[in-house]
């Protein structure tokens, strides 16, 4: 009988890595079809330890496994075969990178001998992510020995370290293998494995703060006693609910107005305001109302007006975690970097006692009830019409305690900045990373395989961008998720960007119309579809998605010439009310 071949050397080599992963707390591996991965998909398939996921597009399947690490808390591998099948996790790395989400991105490879020979589907991978990834490796050629189990074990090890610490990310393990790639069953020696080391991999979300030099907590104290005329700005934030509430605290103890956009996970009722982004958009009151002092926390604001108040403040500090920016006026008088929520929490408890209800917080509050009630009366108006902005916040409303909404980039996400009414029990996410609109629906489906109630708010755009997302799904287990689909036939943001309206190119170059049946759509990947074009039918469709279970689209027809009218009359009812 014929020794073990490659094939069998690889499965065992890679048998060792797996296993080290799933001691390390992985749980989720992402796969894609192709030969050069065999050895990886089989160790991580025979595992027994593994929920699989497999996914025809590696774009897809990258996205996927960024929207599972989201909802699980935890890192999430992606495995497939060469070539172009890398390139297409490109997207995902990026924004993963950015929104500091822990991906392990293994891509099978060629051995080193025929690299740059014009061999089939060979490219160079060799740091195709470039500074997407916290951590990059072009792993030796899998060979036996009795070294070999230790070798592997500690690549594994060090990968899902790097992808947590010290700035949580994607990494990348380019490993390549050499023909035949079917193992035989032929036994292997790759030595024994060495004792459990180390903890498994903790949430992310959960990881402790780096500590604050205390001169700066010392300076925030400082400011923050001193200044009564004083915002707390809350963007998109990381960290487990009870850290977040470090922002609110900030807040009260300052006796400032808080403005959180949803994605912060403070907008919650007091004391955040109801409608901080839209009277920040007000150029009458924000004019009337400039800040001393702005502390924001987590990610930048989305909201032009929100940034252009915090850039107009005497001081701008702001808290963001370790490894991010979130400064791109170059304003800031200080930046802090470690766990927002965290930062916060410690400022307020160090500042003391609240401070007195001031003219400043009464003025904020009271322009917040009357924007609040402007906006609710003016939407009242409206009748059934379904304004987009009226969809966002009837989306956020309806949705189970529990439930996880997924804001699509563009308009849903500056529409749910707007519009949504503070409520507890709900979990807003975003690929706000990037800001993209690529990978919308496999991340909504990966997010509502994590087991959590899902809806994705999105738009026809990213919707068929993404749309080989939604055929692949078809009688796959992905939980319960429905896609509320804003169909205004194109781009509806170009309507709304200062100057673009009168562009002669817009409507072909920018918002670039379809005409794409999206019930047909739907039929193809055998999704079922509703159509919604009444208000009063948006959340008995909702609500009846999410209980029927798996993933089902509800489709909003909408205008977007008259989408960019009803947001300039909207904005104009807040004026009339702030006078």
């Amino acid at each position: 009988m014929s020794g073990p071949g490659a094939g069998d050397v690889a499965l065992a080599c890679m048998v060792q890595m797996a296993d080290e992963l799933h001691r390390r707390g992985v749980r989720d591996a992402c796969v894609s079809p192709g030969s050069r991965s065999t050895p990886l998909v089989l160790a991580l398939s025979r595992h027994g330890g593994f929920r699989l996921h497999v996914h025809l597009d590696e774009r897809s399947a990258a996205f996927f496994a960024l929207g599972l690490a989201r909802g699980r808390g935890e890192p999430v591998a992606v495995a497939a075969t060469s070539g172009t099948a890398v390139a297409n996790w490109l997207p995902a790395a990026v924004e993963a990178s950015h929104s500091r989400v822990p991906l392990l991105l293994l891509s099978a490879d060629r051995p080193p001998e025929v690299r740059g020979t014009g061999a089939n589907q060979t490219i160079d991978q060799v740091g195709i992510f470039g500074s997407s990834v916290r951590w990059a490796v072009d792993a030796p050629v899998p060979e036996a020995g009795p070294r070999a189990a230790r070798r592997w074990r500690a690549l594994a090890a060090r990968a899902v370290q790097r992808s947590l610490t010290p700035v949580p990310g994607p990494v990348h393990l380019n490993l390549p293998f050499r023909e035949p790639l079917v193992p035989s069953g032929a036994g292997v020696d790759v030595g024994p494995a060495p004792a459990a080391s180390g903890p498994a991999a903790p949430s992310w979300r959960a990881r402790a703060a780096r500590p604050t030099d205390p001169r700066d907590t010392r300076e925030l104290v400082q400011l923050v006693r001193a200044t009564e005329r004083g915002l707390v700005i809350a963007g998109g934030l990381d960290g487990d609910a009870a850290g977040r509430q470090g922002g609110a605290a900030l807040a009260e103890a300052a006796g400032w107005p808080l403005l959180a956009e949803p994605l912060s996970g403070l907008r919650t009722g007091p004391p955040a305001l109801s409608c901080g982004s839209v009277l920040a958009a007000s150029a009458a009151w924000a004019d009337r109302h400039p800040p001393d002092a702005v502390i924001q926390l987590g990610a930048t604001p989305t909201a032009r007006g929100v940034l252009a108040l915090a850039a107009r403040a005497r001081r701008l500090v702001v808290m963001t975690p370790p490894g991010a920016e979130a400064d791109p006026g170059r304003a800031a008088w200080l930046t802090v970097h470690g766990d927002p929520g965290m930062l916060a929490a410690g400022v307020a408890r160090d500042v003391g006692r609240a401070r007195r209800e001031s003219s400043w917080l009464r003025d904020w509050c009271a322009a917040d009830r009357r924007a609040a009630a402007a906006v609710s009366t003016w939407m009242a108006g409206l009748g059934e019409e379904p304004f987009e902005g009226r969809v966002a916040r009837e989306v956020a409303a309806c949705l189970p305690d529990g439930g996880l909404l997924f804001a699509g980039s563009s308009m849903p996400v500056r529409d749910l900045d707007s519009f949504m009414l503070p409520r507890r029990g709900l979990r807003v996410v975003g690929n706000r990373g990037a800001s993209g609109i690529d990978g919308s629906v496999s991340t909504v489906l990966g997010l509502a395989a994590a087991g959590d109630p899902t809806c994705g708010l999105i738009g026809d755009l990213s919707l068929l961008h993404d749309a080989g997302a939604l055929l692949w799904s078809r009688g796959r287990s992905t939980g319960s998720a429905v896609l509320v689909v804003v169909n205004n036939g194109g781009g509806g943001i170009f309507d709304l960007l200062p100057g673009a309206a009168s562009l002669p190119e817009r409507e072909r170059l920018l918002a670039a119309p379809h005409g794409v049946d999206l019930a047909a759509l739907a039929r193809a990947a055998g999704v079922p579809h509703r159509a919604a074009g009444r208000t009063s039918e948006l959340a008995p469709a909702i609500r009846a998605g999410l209980a029927e279970g798996g993933v089902r689209m509800l489709e909003v027809p909408g205008d977007r010439r008259r989408n960019a009218e009803l947001h300039a009359a909207c904005a104009a009812a807040v004026d009339r009310a702030l006078r």
